[in-house]
């Protein structure tokens, strides 16, 4: 079965799940009015559509932005629901088991009814908020003695072009990396999301990149998904270097370095374009410091002897809407940030610049990173 096919029958039975739970779990508990209760009824048949209508954009390209942006919130919406219904549910056993006179219960009962749905409000205006801000510049200074002078290097990291994020937003991007004089642009996978075909025009402003010594992609596991084969050879073709489980020599005379890069952990279960560390690690150069770019931050348990000085990934988007970080962190042994390892190896987990699905964030700031590697 193809694999989006596959992603959208799962995604809507745990769609259905969700809102059938928040539906019987809560709705039919609240004491709000019948009006606000109907409402909030209508809005959740409502929202179901649209996450129907969100993964159909994905097979019928075209969609009108701001229909996208729409049904794209519907997932958002999806996860709130979720998250309410767990909190009324603790909500509920406080309501029942403490020992108020009747009166006073119905009051509290109202009262905590209508707090969540207000809460609710609050959570997705404030999650649709974080959305929208500009990426912010993050600076990072990673001292390991390595170098005489200092490299900087700017990391982004799942873009997810296609849909909402559109030409306009690449070329804002690369302007904002542009201002930063870097030495080095790492791009860790997730860059697409939508065959080449169809974002070819949005690409082709990363050949506009500027830094000293070059820019670098990895595969993330969201080109899998649209083509990859495809996806490599436009990006070679507008002078991107694809680190493919290979490594190039880089650097000024005295201060070389090796940067390499791994297919995703995807590749494990596709069969193809499998990460494959023992080739990675051979055709590096020895006795130089080696920066290793790779998409998801779990694939260091697979590192084996390989053991880079710096590490770049991204796919966590900082958990994007919280509290789904803690469910990130179920998959993954980093969420965010700079994490050092030792006083020679330390890994840095970009957060994204860009989203994948709604146009929501909480407790992440979507960013550019600027690392500052001596």
């Amino acid at each position: 079965m193809n694999i989006m096919i596959l992603f959208s029958v799962v995604l809507m039975t745990i769609m259905a799940i969700v809102h059938t739970g928040v539906w019987i779990r809560v709705i039919r508990r609240l004491d709000i009015g019948y009006r606000l209760a109907r409402g909030l009824r209508v809005f959740v048949v409502l929202n179901y559509i649209c996450v129907s209508g969100y993964l159909a954009s994905k097979f019928f390209l075209g969609m009108p932005s701001e229909l996208f942006f729409v049904f794209s919130l519907s997932l958002g919406v999806g996860f709130l629901f979720f998250i309410s219904t767990i909190l009324y549910e603790l909500i509920h056993i406080i309501q029942t088991h403490i020992p108020f006179d009747d009166t006073k219960r119905k009051f509290i009962k109202q009262s905590t009814d209508m707090g969540v749905v207000a809460l609710g409000g609050i959570y997705l205006g404030g999650a649709i908020y974080g959305g929208q801000k500009e990426p912010t510049i993050v600076d990072i200074n990673l001292a390991q003695n390595l170098f005489d002078k200092p490299y900087k290097i700017a990391q982004i990291s799942d873009m997810h072009i296609g849909g909402l994020i559109d030409e306009k937003f690449v070329k804002k991007s690369v302007h904002s990396i542009n201002e930063l004089d870097v030495d080095v642009v790492a791009i860790t996978g997730d860059l697409t999301d939508a065959p080449v075909a169809y974002i070819k025009e949005s690409l082709s402003h990363l050949s506009n990149l500027k830094s000293r010594l070059g820019v670098y992609f990895i595969v993330g596991n969201h080109e899998y998904f649209h083509g990859i084969e495809n996806t490599i050879k436009y990006l070679k073709s507008i002078g991107i270097v694809v680190l493919e489980n290979s490594s190039v020599e880089i650097g000024d005379t005295d201060n070389r370095f090796n940067i390499a890069g791994l297919y995703d952990y995807t590749g494990y279960r596709n069969g193809k374009f499998v990460p494959n560390v023992k080739k990675t690690k051979n055709s590096l150069t020895a006795n130089i410091p080696t920066m290793l770019l790779m998409h998801q931050p779990k694939q260091i348990d697979k590192l084996g002897s390989l053991k880079p000085n710096l590490m770049l990934s991204g796919h966590t988007h900082g958990g994007q809407i919280y509290p789904f970080s803690y469910l990130v962190k179920l998959d993954q042994p980093y969420l965010k940030g700079l994490h050092k390892l030792s006083s020679k190896q330390a890994i840095y987990i970009n957060s994204g610049i860009g989203f994948w699905g709604p146009q929501m964030r909480l407790g992440s700031l979507s960013e550019i990173s600027l690392i500052c590697w001596s």
